[in-house]
């Protein structure tokens, strides 16, 4: 008879590692949104300076989820280790299709490891992640904060899939292609809002219009992307499928089996002699 087969947890999510997502999410939407929503006679430009704001505060709430994981879930050094391995990983990845046609092997690494760690340590390493890929590559700047939330929401969101006890094989690749492939639709659009508000000099037809209706710049927005991003995002979606299709097999079983020796979650007991 063959052991049986031990189940990989994903690092639990708690009251407190929940609440503090939930807050950081609700700066990252404003931080994105609040163009679309502001006074015509504000002085929507101004939201650049505002940018090393909301960093600091981003860092703060970033830090106040890691604290809470470990708080919640008993991470300990090994769950630390990974952390850094895979975003150090993934900023290494980063570069290798930097400005050609969104080729971008992140992602998949990305997708890969939200699913097995759980949305709560993906989110902490999509964010991680990207703060280590700007160091490394010079790419820090207003837009950084916007990057650390869409690719931490990017990672959550392959943790949040249905099925991570159940699904195996090739149903769970094909899920993990599917959502790959949707997502990185998603995080190009995001980070198109980030910065299309402020873009004057666009087209008039596709350019943000501060005294237009919510509606209105949304069918500009849609456009904007059309026009500007599509081909860029396809490239990064397929990437991605393709990476999952063909490793995904052998990086998850490598990543749940590396889950398991690290027992992120197994409580320390002490027997008699």
């Amino acid at each position: 008879m063959t052991a049986p087969e031990v189940r990989t947890r994903a690092v639990r999510l708690g009251p407190r590692s929940l609440a503090a997502l939930c807050l950081v999410s609700a700066v990252g939407v404003a931080g994105f949104g609040w163009p679309l929503f502001a006074d015509p006679g504000s002085q929507v430009a101004a939201h650049a300076q505002d940018a090393p704001w909301l960093f600091a505060g981003l860092l703060v709430l970033l830090v106040a989820v890691v604290m809470a994981t470990i708080s919640e879930s008993g991470l300990g050094p090994k769950a630390v280790a990974m952390l850094g391995v895979l975003a150090a990983t993934g900023a290494a990845l980063r570069p290798i299709g930097a400005g050609t046609a969104g080729i971008e092997p992140m992602f998949f690494l990305m997708v890969l490891s939200g699913r097995v760690l759980g949305p709560g340590f993906g989110f902490v390493l999509g964010s991680v992640t990207m703060f280590s890929s700007a160091l490394l590559t010079g790419g820090v700047g207003p837009w950084l904060p916007f990057q650390m939330l869409a690719m931490g929401w990017f990672t959550m969101g392959a943790g949040l899939l249905p099925g991570p006890d159940r699904l195996r094989g090739r149903g769970e690749l094909a899920l993990l292609a599917a959502y790959g492939f949707c997502a990185a639709f998603a995080y190009g659009t995001v980070m198109n809002l980030a910065g299309w508000p402020f873009m004057g000099a666009l087209a008039s037809n596709v350019a943000f219009d501060p005294h237009a209706d919510v509606t209105a710049n949304l069918a500009r927005f849609l456009a904007y992307c059309l026009a500007t991003s599509l081909g860029w995002d396809l490239g990064r979606a397929v990437v991605t499928v393709v990476l999952t299709l063909a490793l995904g097999a052998t990086l998850l079983k490598a990543l749940r089996r590396a889950t398991r020796r690290a027992a992120f979650e197994t409580p320390v007991t002490f027997e008699p002699r």
